[in-house]
């Protein structure tokens, strides 16, 4: 008896933490945009621990992080190509995919060739031409927090599709906006001082326990000068925001629940463009 009901309260979980708030469904507009291409940037970096060392938890990109933009994007007629900090297979954070957390996009993922040969062959982010896309989306994870920030190339990448010709939409979620701090206007200064931006709150990394990271996006948005803005919940992990900023060319989202509604997001704010 007991046995059962341990087995009815494990299988109701999802729905559990569903309902408290992780991974809303979106039910805000939809866009097409065919023709035009996103680029989904990750990670490179697999192992959680102090910085320098080598042996610890598997980490990754978070599952959702990567699988709601690609494909939100997908779906709306878009062309979407994946990069990462080094390139190749990118690591996959494996609790992400835990039952109890995995989406319905996770499990499309987990049936798609294609995406998984995207994520297994990843184009390392100095090989990328920037210019070709009309979004650019930093995922994120705790493995974001090891090499997004400490990238000059993708800082330099960033400041390049900004100016570019096709004014890109740039963001991201969770450690992902980590990839945003360093880049820098032509006037040599950090690029997103004075936007409004989120990122995964410093609370909620205290909540999870998981401050052996080397960069948390609260703090280094905050020292960037950028406008910190999120919503609390009684654990942030069950929280969500988006911020645009004043320009419309930065959409970021707080956590790992809000993926799919700052892609579509992103996705909106270019099509009003046309």
């Amino acid at each position: 008896m007991v046995g059962t009901l341990g087995g009815i309260v494990l299988l109701s979980l999802p729905s559990l933490l569903h309902s408290a708030g992780l991974h809303p469904e979106y039910d805000g507009p939809t866009t097409k945009l065919p023709g035009k291409r996103a680029l989904i940037i990750t990670t490179s970096h697999g192992v959680l621990a102090a910085p320098g060392e080598t042996e610890g938890q598997a980490t990754g990109v978070f599952g959702s992080e990567m699988t709601h933009p690609y494909y939100t994007f997908l779906d709306g007629g878009m062309e979407v190509d994946i990069a990462s900090i080094k390139g190749g297979a990118i690591p996959i954070d494996p609790s992400s995919f835990y039952f109890v957390v995995k989406t319905s996009h996770d499990d499309r993922y987990l049936s798609d060739p294609i995406a998984q040969a995207k994520a297994n062959n990843s184009i390392p982010i100095a090989d990328v031409d920037i210019s070709h896309y009309d979004i650019v989306f930093m995922s994120g994870g705790w493995g974001a927090a090891y090499d997004l920030a400490q990238s000059p190339v993708l800082a330099a990448k960033v400041s390049e599709s900004y100016y570019g010709d096709r004014r890109a939409l740039i963001g991201g979620v969770c450690h992902g906006v980590l990839g945003l701090v360093n880049a820098r206007d032509r006037s040599g200064q950090l690029l997103i001082a004075g936007r409004r931006m989120t990122g995964v709150t410093d609370k909620q990394i205290k909540e999870l326990g998981i401050e052996v990271t080397p960069k948390h996006p609260e703090t280094e948005l905050r020292k960037a000068g950028a406008l910190f803005e999120s919503q609390n919940a009684f654990r942030d992990f069950f929280a969500t925001h988006v911020a645009v900023d004043e320009e419309s060319r930065f959409v970021t989202g707080q956590n790992q629940n809000s993926g799919l509604e700052t892609a579509h997001t992103m996705m909106q704010l270019l099509s009003e463009r046309e």
